[in-house]
């Protein structure tokens, strides 16, 4: 069951009842979910955890909402050892998670699970979004498997493959002219107009939470540990200070014990408002116009911008920025090194990975988990013309011989 106990501005401190409803009516700040944490740590347990279901569900005790009914099987991704990218950057013991093995492949997944449960539990029965991308993918596969009609908002200039693995589940697809602050900007008009679950608007507090869910995976697969430094890619910055949150819930629940965890995150620098103000010791995010090949995180105006700037200097972490050329490199390195092709979020993720280990932040004696949330497939553009065939040649063996002459020794 849930054990959500109210809302809570993280302005002023009020406190309102569970409804849907994102704003502090004194402050306007943003509200989040507080629970009796007292029947958290007596009810929910190692044993109560391994006893669920191989999903994101197997935390229903720590969730805001139950499992939704015909909900996709999402979370429980896996936790990889990263050797070989570790030796190439200079570190000791890194961990990959790889959330490109969800549903819709992406972590994005996770938070529409909470948020659509939630929704159904309020009696909306219209899911809707404003997306980069990767949202606008997880809502309209939610959507189709609860049996819900839904609308997805996204910048015009989206990458095509987003739109096509958006639009194949029959969503209302609204492409918009304008940034994705402009389409937030428009779905929180629509909201106060239509009786809908706006999963990143107007049931936010609640959708968020589902990011909590990467934090206790981690520390479960781990052996019920929590890293020493964690690397995050930051959009609207509410992943970022979501696992951060979901580390302490778990100290506090007596499920870890209490190991300092560092944040670190991520920007491209064509939209790095969060980055640039840690750069520069400034506690102002300046809203940016985003120009970068990252689209999933090109939010030039971000929610948790300064949660997440407050959440990288209370923990000793850093944040970095990399250009589109260094995104691009980090996309292949991780695949080269491990296996795994990641969108370009991952992409910044591993390059400012590089970057901060590199100039010591990340450091060799350190457990660290690089979080990988998107599938390469999603962004093949920024690859695809840097990769291509070895070489092209006549179907005979001299044909190979020549082209790979080293190959007979291999």
């Amino acid at each position: 069951m849930a054990y959500v106990h109210s809302l809570r501005c993280r302005e002023c401190g009020r406190t309102y009842d569970v409804a849907p409803r994102y704003a502090c009516e004194w402050c306007f700040g943003p509200l989040e979910v507080l629970y009796d944490e007292e029947a958290v740590r007596r009810t929910v347990t190692r044993e109560s955890i391994a006893a669920g279901p191989p999903t994101i569900w197997r935390y229903a005790g720590l969730l805001p909402v139950d499992e939704a009914p015909n909900s996709l099987p999402v979370g429980c991704t896996p936790l990889l050892r990263a050797d070989r990218l570790a030796a190439e950057l200079g570190l000791g013991e890194l961990w990959v998670k790889d959330d490109t093995r969800n549903p819709t492949n992406s972590f994005k997944d996770r938070v529409v699970a909470v948020a659509v449960a939630k929704a159904l539990e309020f009696g909306l029965k219209t899911i809707a979004c404003a997306s980069t991308g990767n949202l606008a993918n997880a809502v309209a596969a939610a959507a189709a498997r609860a049996g819900l009609p839904s609308y997805v908002f996204i910048p015009a200039d989206l990458e095509p493959a987003k739109i096509v693995t958006s639009a194949v589940y029959g969503t209302n697809l609204v492409a918009v002219d304008g940034t994705y602050d402009d389409v937030n900007r428009l779905c929180g008009e629509l909201a106060a107009e239509h009786p809908w679950a706006f999963v990143n608007v107007n049931v936010r507090p609640f959708y968020a939470e589902g990011s909590r869910t990467l934090a206790f995976e981690t520390a479960e697969q781990l052996g019920w540990q929590a890293p020493d430094h964690v690397v995050v890619p930051v959009g609207s910055g509410s992943l970022l200070t979501k696992v951060d949150r979901g580390f302490g819930e778990l100290v506090r629940a007596g499920l870890i014990e209490e190991t300092p965890v560092r944040v670190s995150g991520a920007q491209a620098t064509g939209c790095s408002p969060v980055a640039t103000a840690f750069a520069e010791g400034s506690d102002t995010i300046r809203p940016q116009k985003p120009n970068t090949i990252a689209k999933s995180l090109a939010i030039g105006d971000p929610a948790d911008g300064y949660y997440a700037l407050d959440t990288v200097r209370r923990t000793g972490g850093a944040l970095a920025a990399v250009t589109d050329d260094e995104v691009r490199a980090g996309i292949r390195l991780l695949a080269r090194t491990e296996g795994i092709f990641g969108e370009t979020a991952a992409g910044v993720t591993i390059a400012s990975l590089r970057r901060l280990a590199a100039e010591g932040v990340v450091r060799p004696d350190e457990r660290v988990v690089a979080y990988v949330t998107g599938h390469g497939l999603k962004t093949l553009d920024a690859v695809q013309d840097e990769v291509g065939p070895t070489a092209t040649i006549e179907p005979t063996l001299d044909a190979f011989r020549a082209a790979f002459p080293s190959a007979a020794e291999a």
